[in-house]
């Protein structure tokens, strides 16, 4: 079970969208998918069209609740998903003064019947205690980078927490690549920026990218992944490359 975490601290880096439609299309390739919405906007539970879950996840990461009892099926064959509920928003202060409450949610994760081939954490726009414990629990990192100069700023920082998790958390924590999100290849400035994460970054940055495409946003506005709104559109195409190349990117 590859436990994987999408996140950025950054809002509009696509983070949501890069997890929703990741998990879309590599079910569709034939694997099991977990989709864990950790985000309290619960845009990846909207996007799925699965309704507020209450207090299940609340109560898995600070009470005795189990994740396995939050699982929710979805239309997608091959994608359950754990969504965000209202009681969410309050976790961050829940947690607060928990001993350990960074590694909640690795524990909990330890406790699912191993039978998802991928569990994808969808992380919160923010370096909290929810991302963090995702960061705990997760093997690999994946960070989708929006194809804007000022995005580049919040990566260094958010690298740099990566490496403290490391440190003192999670040594085995692997970063397995840089995407590149929202790309308009009409702009040249779009361009620059995957060019700049290349030369900056190399092969963590993978050859696949997400092009700015208006059949994701509508995708959403329908509650289908991209895969099964416009399956030929290339919002598609970029998702079952990044998917083949998330298959192959193995440790």
């Amino acid at each position: 079970m590859r436990v994987v975490a999408v996140t950025n601290q950054k809002g509009g880096s696509g983070k949501t969208t890069a997890a929703v439609n990741l998990a879309a299309a590599l079910a569709e390739r034939g694997s099991s998918v977990l989709l864990l919405d950790l985000d309290p906007q619960a845009s990846a539970s909207l996007w799925y069209g699965v309704p507020d879950s209450g207090r299940g996840l609340f109560d898995a990461l600070t009470d005795n609740g189990t994740l396995a009892s939050a699982v929710r099926e979805t239309s997608t064959p091959g994608v359950e998903l754990v969504p965000a509920g209202s009681w969410l928003v309050g976790v961050e202060k829940a947690l607060s003064g928990e001993v350990g409450a960074e590694a909640i949610l690795r524990r909990r994760l330890a406790a699912l019947p191993d039978r998802w081939d991928y569990v994808l954490l969808d992380c919160p726009p923010a370096l909290g205690v929810l991302t963090v414990g995702a960061l705990t629990a997760a093997q690999e990192l994946l960070v989708p980078v929006e194809a804007h100069v000022m995005a580049l700023a919040g990566l260094a920082q958010l690298l740099q927490t990566v490496e403290v998790v490391r440190e003192r958390l999670n040594g085995g924590l692997v970063l397995r690549g840089l995407l590149a999100s929202r790309v308009d290849g009409r702009t040249r400035h779009s361009l620059e920026v995957v060019e700049d994460l290349r030369e900056r970054f190399g092969e963590l940055v993978f050859q696949t990218v997400i092009h700015e495409n208006v059949a994701l946003a509508e995708a959403f506005s329908f509650g289908l992944p991209i895969t099964a709104y416009k399956s030929r559109s290339r919002g598609a195409q970029d998702f079952r490359a990044l998917a083949d190349e998330l298959e192959k990117r193995r440790s």
